[in-house]
């Protein structure tokens, strides 16, 4: 069995359909749409919360087979969840965040994503980092929680 080609997608957990989105990435290697529809909402209905986007390397084969590895949803998205937002601003503006976060919040996202195969030999501070940076650019401000004064 030879390799034709990797591809990465983004589709929501557990509510894949054979339709465009997939069909166009798909439908050249040659893979079964339906078949890897099926497989993969079986795999990530337990993962993941229902229509969650996350990432998916799927490699096909000459024979016209398949295998496919997921990985966990996109850091903005985890980020957007937390902060309780439902979009990121058109233009940040650091003295008008959008949204905070704590830094439990960004620790528990930063191990979320040290579970895909490319982080797990990564420093957790150094994908915490990362993350920080991420909700920066979106306008979401990292601070400790603070109670309300009355």
């Amino acid at each position: 069995m030879s390799v034709v080609k990797t591809i990465r997608l983004r589709v929501a957990a557990g509510a894949a359909k054979p339709g465009p989105a997939i069909g166009q990435a798909l439908g050249p290697l040659g893979v079964n749409m339906a078949e890897f529809c099926k497989q993969f909402n079986e795999r990530t209905t337990d993962m993941y919360e229902k229509e969650t986007p996350v990432g998916v390397s799927l490699t096909a084969m000459a024979d016209r087979s398949f295998s496919f590895v997921v990985r966990s949803p996109p850091t903005t998205h985890l980020i957007k969840l937390a902060a309780g937002i439902q979009k990121g601003p058109t233009s940040p503006n650091p003295d008008r965040p959008v949204g905070f976060i704590t830094p439990e919040m960004v620790y528990e996202i930063a191990k979320v994503k040290q579970k895909d195969d490319m982080r797990w030999h990564l420093p957790l501070e150094g994908i915490a980092r990362s993350v920080i940076g991420t909700a920066k650019s979106m306008g979401v401000q990292v601070r400790e929680a603070q109670e309300d004064d009355k």
